[in-house]
């Protein structure tokens, strides 16, 4: 079997590393640093999108729901796929192409609205076309960590990542809403075409240690999406895990599809105001990312997961209770972001983190395609669900079923064997042996 673990390699630094982590590992800084400037920039798209087309274009709820369920579209009809193909190249070069794609897409907007034919259908053609080059950054994300450090550092590289993230999002927000009002709009997502110039930088000077399979030894595409699919589901907590992601992220979906609608239209909150509650939720983020290392050394890896799924799930029930007290509704939504996303950390960081450490590097990109297409997949058909449910009973009652319904997915992982356990498990024998054969099958 090939390699799975760069903690298998002799590393004349390993001293060096251990006085100051990842903080003296220059290549994975070069790395940190252009992916933390593109999520500052992604945060400010989030924001100015949503205002684009609520605001300057009148997008209605139907519209607002295709254009969320474009953004994510291509997880379900090509995540699987995508996979496999990126376990054939290069993941680093992969997320340099999507880079490029990206940047070339979100200069176009400002472009039409110049020209004067911006409208919304446009809106949902770029966002289709980010879609896809989203499904192969994030899939080569996901998995190009263990290629950059030692299997031991794999948790404190995706810490320093998610903590970045959630730090982007504190100001990204709120920068978004204030270039919103001075650029419009429009304007408004070149600076996030600029971070990700910024980020293709960046990984142009990044080294990786990834050896890619000769093109004789690639197998048919449909058997590689096969091993990755029965990786997944041959492991009974990565089984549960992708459950609770998915049935949350299938109802999360549908309540903020009409968020914006939600704080622009009902509550009459400006962009400004919209990008603070983004803002807050970043903060409870941040604070997940720091905190998860003691959570879990506290509670326990394993115990971690369902503790924390309780959280986000009752969470989201106060996002719709904002609208039964309007006049403190927008404290209400700022607890309710903050500790949302605080929860949503903790169960990231630790279940991505296992299934990194248990997953070989051959089929690393396939793991991950698997699962992203079973818990985003379902995010298109939410979007849309929420558009039919936001034009026929409005924006406060569909986030309500959202929230609700998020409350089912705590199932799979709060009845489970996860309470039985402090730390799940590593990688075993037997978990090799599957792999390969698998791999060889």
């Amino acid at each position: 079997m090939t390699e799975t673990s760069r903690s298998d390699e002799p590393d004349p630094t390993t001293a060096e590393r251990r006085r100051g982590g990842l903080w003296r590992d220059r290549n994975f800084l070069t790395f940190w640093g252009g992916q933390s400037l593109a999520q500052f920039g992604s945060q400010i798209t989030e924001l100015a999108l949503p205002v684009l087309a609520v605001l300057v274009l009148g997008a209605t709820e139907w519209e607002v729901g295709v254009l969320n369920a474009a953004g994510v579209a291509a997880f379900l009809v090509i995540g699987l796929p995508a996979g496999a193909w990126i376990d054939r190249m290069r993941k680093r070069h992969v997320m340099i192409a999507a880079d490029a794609v990206r940047i070339v897409a979100l200069a176009t907007i400002p472009v039409l609205w110049a020209i004067g034919v911006l409208q919304v259908w446009h809106l949902v053609v770029i966002a289709l076309v980010i879609g896809v080059a989203t499904v192969f950054f994030d899939v080569s994300y996901q998995s190009v960590v263990p290629s950059l450090v030692r299997g031991t550092a794999i948790p404190e590289a995706n810490g320093k990542l998610e903590a970045t993230h959630q730090l982007a999002g504190i100001a990204g927000p709120a920068l978004g809403g204030w270039l919103v009002g001075v650029l419009t709009a429009p304007f408004a997502v070149l600076a996030t075409a600029g971070t990700y110039v910024a980020s293709l930088l960046a990984l142009l000077f990044t080294r990786d240690d990834e050896v890619v399979a000769p093109r004789h030894e690639h197998e048919p595409i449909v058997r590689a999406i096969g091993v990755g699919v029965r990786w997944v589901f041959a492991n009974p907590y990565l089984r549960r895990i992708v459950g609770t992601t998915a049935v949350s992220n299938f109802f999360s979906v549908i309540t903020y599809t009409m968020l914006p609608i939600f704080l622009l239209r009902e509550l009459g909150l400006s962009p400004a105001g919209m990008g603070v509650v983004f803002s807050f939720g970043a903060v409870g983020g941040l604070l997940g990312a720091v905190a998860t290392p003691h959570i879990v050394r506290w509670l326990g890896e394993a115990r971690a997961i369902p503790i924390s799924s309780i959280g986000f799930s009752v969470a989201g029930l106060f996002l719709p209770a904002a609208a039964l007290v309007p006049e403190i509704a927008f404290v209400v939504l700022v607890v309710q972001s903050a500790v949302g996303m605080f929860t949503v950390l903790v169960y990231n960081i630790v279940q991505v983190s296992f299934r990194q450490r248990i997953t070989p590097k051959p089929l690393l990109g396939r793991m991950n395609a698997s699962i992203r297409f079973f818990v985003w997949g379902v995010m298109p058909i939410g979007a849309l669900l929420a558009g039919v449910l936001g034009t026929a009973y409005g924006a406060v009652v569909t986030m309500w079923i959202g929230a609700i319904g998020g409350m089912l997915s705590i199932l799979f992982v709060v009845i489970g064997p996860f309470w039985a356990l402090r730390e799940l498990p590593g990688v075993t024998a037997e978990g090799e042996a599957t792999a390969e054969a698998l791999i060889k099958d």
